[in-house]
């Protein structure tokens, strides 16, 4: 091998190894649990739904790890600000889905939140286009907690219920309410939410918009 190849070689692997980082990798294993989590929950079957459920609530964990480590030891980097707000985007989108298919959120507001995920990541790779990079905000950081917690909330009395129907306990009476009622209303909320902080992202990046449109 060439010096200048072995140099090549070299600086890619290093760039490789900045990037693959252990805040990235778990941004990568967020976007890989994505299906795999909802396929399992998808089935009418209560373990299947508890593994599921589990590896939700492990792809969600994986946000708070990654986001404090890169912080911690100060290894943030542009891909980890491009892909973990996508990773995210991706992991709550398959959980909504799965949750229409069951027949336990409105579509309209699914179509909502995804149009708006949809419109954002498309601002963040015109931004990259230009050379900027847009982090997530305040409200949009909030948005997301919000947005897994009543996924996780949904989720859960989902695994509860078919739990139950397998071994019968006095806890069941905690279910006896009007589901559909709550879920709409958190659901109501987390989507008013979500299309606010697109219209904020708009407000902060109207100029570049602007530019681009010209």
């Amino acid at each position: 091998m060439t010096p200048c190849l072995h140099l090549t070689g070299s600086i890619i692997c290093r760039k490789f190894t900045l990037i693959m980082n252990m805040p990235n990798k778990l941004t990568l294993a967020r976007i890989i649990l994505s299906p795999i989590f909802m396929s399992f929950f998808l089935v009418d079957n209560a373990y299947s739904r508890i593994f599921g459920f589990l590896l939700y609530i492990f792809a969600a964990l994986t946000d708070l790890f990654d986001g404090h480590y890169a912080r911690k030891y100060g290894i943030v980097t542009g891909f980890g600000k491009f892909m973990d707000p996508l990773a995210d985007k991706i992991l709550v989108s398959s959980a909504f889905i799965g949750l229409v298919a069951m027949g336990y959120a409105r579509a309209w507001m699914i179509v909502l939140i995804i149009a708006r995920d949809f419109y954002v990541t498309g601002l963040r790779s015109l931004a990259a286009y230009r050379g900027t990079v847009i982090p997530a905000s305040s409200m949009a950081k909030l948005k997301t907690v919000m947005q897994m917690t009543v996924i996780s909330f949904i989720m859960l009395i989902i695994t509860m219920d078919s739990l139950f129907q397998i071994y019968p306990s006095p806890l069941s009476s905690l279910l006896q309410f009007d589901r559909q009622l709550v879920y709409d209303i958190i659901m109501g909320i987390v989507t008013i939410l979500t299309v606010y902080t697109g219209f904020d992202y708009t407000f902060k990046y109207y100029s570049m918009i602007k530019n681009v449109l010209k």
